[in-house]
């Protein structure tokens, strides 16, 4: 999927950062597909989300080489394994861990809060209005990670929590964000799928004798 500056395989659906984050492990036919897996592919997922990442500070999908990404690239699937352990932990999900089984929640949290460390700067130039961009100790790269696990601690302590879902289509691993009160699935094409294997059920089914 390219979005602004950057490609990645993996899903894009409008969700807060960290649920687009938690998406990077996606499902296909019983398979679990890790699309962060290399630095070339955290470097395309990063640069993808530049754009919303720089709402919040002055990232640019430029700044994001493969040479700046590399050695945060291992802390980004960590955060990506934590939250989707939280996530799980949150909405009583009941399919089987796609990552980092082994996982505990207290070590997840623990990694939350250890790439948190994004703070907010006022920001007021001599001729404009006065405004806040986050800022955070090393690279771009180590800022991009922080300032995704600083909002992940807004969405597990805001309003946000009640309304994450796990995805229940078959074969889907991901998490949405319950927006409106008819939505059960994380896009179109799993609700189409559910339909689909709903009416194949309801037209198939051996006649009871």
């Amino acid at each position: 999927m390219r979005t602004d500056g950057g490609t990645t395989s993996a899903p894009l659906l409008g969700e807060p950062l960290p649920v687009e984050l938690m998406n990077t492990v996606t499902g296909d036919r019983g398979r679990t597909h890790d699309t962060l897996d290399g630095d070339a592919a955290a470097t395309g997922w990063l640069r993808a989300v530049a754009h919303r990442l720089g709402a919040e500070s002055e990232i640019t999908a430029d700044q994001l080489d493969e040479d700046t990404v590399r050695p945060v690239a291992g802390a980004l699937r960590a955060l990506r394994d934590a939250l989707r352990h939280l996530a799980a932990d949150a909405t009583q999900d009941p399919r089987p861990s796609a990552t980092a089984p082994e996982l505990t929640r207290g070590e997840a949290i623990g990694t939350l809060n250890a790439l948190a460390h994004a703070w907010p700067e006022l920001v007021w130039p001599a001729d404009g209005r006065p405004s806040r961009a986050y800022r955070g100790s090393g690279t771009v790269a180590d800022l991009a990670v922080q300032l995704i696990a600083h909002q992940a601690v807004g969405l597990f302590t805001g309003a946000d929590r009640d309304r994450l879902r796990p995805c229940l289509a078959q074969n889907c691993l991901l998490f949405f964000v319950k927006n409106h009160a008819r939505r059960e699935w994380c896009s179109a094409a799993c609700g189409n799928r559910v339909r689909v294997a709903r009416h194949y059920r309801r037209h198939h089914s051996a006649p009871s004798h």
